[in-house]
């Protein structure tokens, strides 16, 4: 029977600084960017949906823009904001306060959303705009991880 010397492949830490920690540590960081991506990614086409109207193809009526304006997102609690509109006037939305709040996020962050117009809930209720938009978060979720293998 033949006997076995040591091996010649000996690892030695003291010639080596190689440690598990220091090699996985890019990999984990890479993917959790690539995971807040995607989530940022999904939340704000997710609210897109929500917030398109009638007129474009969406579930959200709109007269005076007042329920879309109000639409609001928080990383501190349940958005606070206006709740009745001046009569007479209109209301754009801009996404530019949605895009400050989601560059905020990160993991591990609980991410609000809601409308601070008084009659959101009712309008929730009848046309469903939230819920639909809901309900397509696969969909969302896939949409964004397709534009992150580009």
């Amino acid at each position: 029977m033949k006997k076995f010397g040591p091996s010649k492949w000996k690892f030695e830490s003291s010639k080596r600084n190689y440690s598990f920690q220091t090699a996985i540590d890019p990999i984990i960081a890479d993917t959790e960017e690539r995971l807040l991506k995607v989530i940022k990614k999904a939340i704000y086409e997710a609210i897109e949906d929500a917030q398109t109207p009638l007129s474009k193809g969406g579930k959200m009526r709109v007269d005076t823009g007042f329920l879309r304006r109000t639409g609001s997102a928080s990383l501190e609690g349940i958005p606070q904001g206006p709740s009745r509109g001046e009569k007479g006037k209109t209301y754009a939305w801009n996404s530019d306060y949605l895009n400050i709040i989601l560059a905020k996020l990160k993991i591990g962050d609980t991410f609000y959303w809601g409308w601070t117009a008084h009659y959101a809930k009712y309008r929730e209720a009848y046309d469903g705009f939230l819920e639909a938009a809901l309900q397509k978060w696969q969909n969302h979720v896939d949409d964004a991880m397709k534009g992150l293998k580009k």
